[in-house]
């Protein structure tokens, strides 16, 4: 019994001890650790940035994912080969001669084989009105538009615009979805967008990433400053929106060859410019300038005394063209156009073509280390050229060249009053790209009319030379450092 209250009472204690913040051990009470103390609010700069919630594209595929559509598209070519039970065949595949010889079972040597093509569009007006690629309709026999309820159409095309990639399409059908249109201008790179097609198929495809630029310029798609996006989007997804966070389209999207981490769409002003001429008369009226233009690197920049490489550089002017009637020369730089500054070659050929033809327009161009000011009439661009110098591109000697003076025969064929035609390269001209065949037309703006002028020219050149060669049918500067 008395055991038993010693045992009790030894409980009592230890809670007591507990409750008082201490615990026995072997008969010792040891204090609590202690609490930790309340926490400190941290300085700003401590602490950890706020993790950014990804966006949920949830809502603007709900809202506007109705106004997106599946273009399907039939058209019929002739085919050079027979009908055979292995399908057609071309002159040179193995079967081809076989049937040939004994006879074919079916089919027979020409006939019309009908190919399907698909892509996507969105609304842009409850009548029925569509955008999508120009490239999806081409040479189409038959298209037509599925909507996400199921109804099919039989789609008008009004009209197409190879330049641009943009196609305008009408169904026979009234209070239709529309999605909303918004200003690419304001759009950042690093800024969420959204992708809604038909990739292989599949209708109402959702992809999202992106923007990774903006004002991209591709080969031969001068007029359209591109976004580039890193949105999955692959065959089928042609023609369909790109929708910033708010829901609004900016772009659409072209020219889906395969997701390879880049894709690329056409602002939507673009296209709704684009769109609303060929409304109103069927065709798209550009202004023109009617000069080539390429890039201005730290070389050309250089060579031509600019202070930085900006701009872009004439490599030719249209003879009798709007350019010409101005004064522009090959070798100016177009420094701004109406005031505003050209800082890439790729921003000149747009902004061009939204003037109207007959309009005047002011030119600020750099020409022997100065700036000078001249007014243009602008012209209807029938063919744009822009002269791209994918190859880096004059006696021997600092140059490097091996040439001769052009024949009578040959000035008239190239249409040039003067020149040299290029025989052999070594050194700089080597380095810099130059090759047998090219006719050397200029050195740092200052036309070049024999071989003994031309060294002279290089004798008094700096450490770099612009030089200006026709290559085939085009001319191109080529910046060659002399050292």
């Amino acid at each position: 019994m008395q055991r038993k209250l010693i045992r009790n009472t030894a409980a009592a204690v230890a809670l007591a001890a507990a409750a008082a913040g201490g615990y026995l051990y072997g008969g010792r009470t040891l204090a609590a650790p202690p609490e930790p103390a309340a926490a400190t609010p941290a300085s700003p700069s401590a602490r950890a940035p706020a993790a950014a919630a990804l966006p949920d594209f949830s809502g603007i595929v709900d809202r506007y994912g109705p106004a997106v559509v599946n273009v399907s598209t039939t058209a019929t070519v002739e085919t050079a080969g027979p009908a055979t039970p292995f399908g057609q065949l071309e002159p040179g595949d193995p079967f081809y001669e076989f049937f040939k010889h004994f006879g074919l079972p079916q089919g027979q040597e020409r006939g019309p084989m009908f190919t399907r093509g698909l892509g996507s569009g969105f609304i842009v007006k409850p009548d029925g009105v569509i955008l999508t690629n120009a490239h999806v309709v081409a040479g189409a026999t038959e298209v037509k538009v599925k909507l996400t309820d199921r109804r099919e159409f039989r789609a008008k095309v009004l009209g197409t615009d190879k330049t641009t990639d943009v196609a305008v399409l009408k169904i026979d059908a009234s209070g239709l979805p529309t999605v909303e249109l918004g200003d690419p201008s304001r759009t950042r790179v690093g800024e969420w967008v959204l992708a809604i097609g038909s990739p292989f198929g599949f209708e109402n495809s959702a992809t999202a990433g992106i923007v990774s630029g903006r004002s991209r310029s591709l080969p031969d798609e001068g007029y359209v400053p591109f976004l580039q996006t890193d949105v999955a989007v692959n065959p089928g997804n042609s023609g369909g929106p790109l929708f910033d966070s708010s829901g609004q389209v900016i772009g659409i999207y072209t020219r889906s060859g395969g997701y390879m981490g880049l894709s690329f769409a056409i602002p939507i002003d673009v296209a709704m410019k684009v769109e609303q001429q060929l409304i109103a008369h069927g065709k798209v009226v550009r202004g023109q300038l009617g000069v080539s233009i390429q890039g201005v690197d730290q070389a050309l920049a250089e060579s031509f005394g600019l202070p930085k490489p900006t701009g872009a550089l004439v490599s030719s002017v249209e003879s009798g063209g709007p350019a010409a009637k101005a004064g522009v020369r090959p070798g100016d730089v177009i420094l701004a156009l109406d005031g505003k500054e050209v800082s890439e070659a790729g921003d000149l050929p747009p902004r061009v073509a939204d003037l109207a033809p007959g309009s005047k327009a002011k030119l600020e161009v750099w020409r022997d280390h100065a700036r000078r000011d001249l007014e243009v009439r602008i012209g209807e661009a029938k063919d744009a050229t822009t002269a791209a110098a994918h190859e880096r591109g004059a006696d021997h000697g600092r140059l490097g060249l091996r040439v001769r003076p052009l024949s009578p025969e040959e000035r008239r064929q190239a249409g040039v009053p003067g020149g040299v035609l290029v025989e052999g390269t070594e050194g700089a001209a080597a380095r810099a790209g130059i090759r047998p065949g090219d006719v050397v037309l200029a050195l740092n703006g200052t036309p070049v009319t024999g071989v003994d002028q031309l060294r002279g020219l290089v004798a008094k050149a700096g450490k770099h030379v612009a030089v200006l060669l026709e290559r085939g049918e085009a001319r191109i500067f080529v910046p060659v450092e002399l050292g």
